[in-house]
């Protein structure tokens, strides 16, 4: 919401304008639903690292609870989600996989089996920049591991991107490209002990 006069006009159009916004506000119920009927989807995503730098890749999602980001070159990790696990490969590290319960990231929010963004102190923020709705959402029961801030279009429902802040004060951010949804994803993409690449 980012003249003339009379006063009478202008005052009437800053009554309008926040109204505006409110209208195309997507409610809470309605992106539950949105990500509720998101089974599978993949499509490439642009990611900003806390550190400026920038990654692109593509993502799987399988709902509930598997996600599998794939980097291109001259990135070498891997990031899978399964078996209410994340690990992180690097393919250039001498190092063992990284691993953490999924339930330690905010990612998590949308993986769940049932999101439910009107629960009890799961939204902090519910906010219109002009273009789109923005939902910043944590798990109410662990707020030590930090929040993800979505971003959503409309008609149709849309998840653009998100914002993850961990506990820890680290910030990504992940651009969604076009999601092709629906498609058979094979449970072998989010195998967390025997990962494989480009599959």
């Amino acid at each position: 919401m980012r003249f003339i006069t009379p006063l009478i006009l202008a005052a009437g159009l800053s009554l309008s304008l926040p109204l505006a916004a409110a209208a195309q506000k997507l409610p809470l119920s309605q992106i539950s639903g949105y990500l509720n009927k998101l089974q599978t989807a993949k499509g490439e995503f642009t990611q900003i690292n806390g550190d400026g730098s920038i990654s692109t890749g593509t993502i799987y999602i399988k709902r509930p609870g598997k996600v599998r980001f794939e980097y291109n070159p001259p990135e070498s990790a891997l990031v899978v989600a399964g078996s209410n696990t994340v690990v992180i490969f690097d393919k250039k590290s001498n190092q063992p996989a990284e691993s953490y319960p999924l339930s330690r990231t905010p990612l998590s929010i949308i993986l769940a089996r049932n999101v439910d963004l009107d629960r009890a102190r799961m939204v902090t923020g519910h906010d219109y920049d002009g273009t789109a709705t923005i939902v910043t959402a944590q798990d109410p029961d662990n707020t030590q591991y930090g929040n993800i801030q979505m971003k959503f279009t409309g008609n149709p429902v849309e998840l653009r991107q998100w914002i993850i802040n961990d506990g820890s004060g680290g910030q990504t951010t992940v651009v969604l490209g076009d999601l092709q949804k629906g498609g058979n994803l094979p449970n072998t993409l989010f195998d967390v002990g025997s990962p494989g690449v480009n599959r």
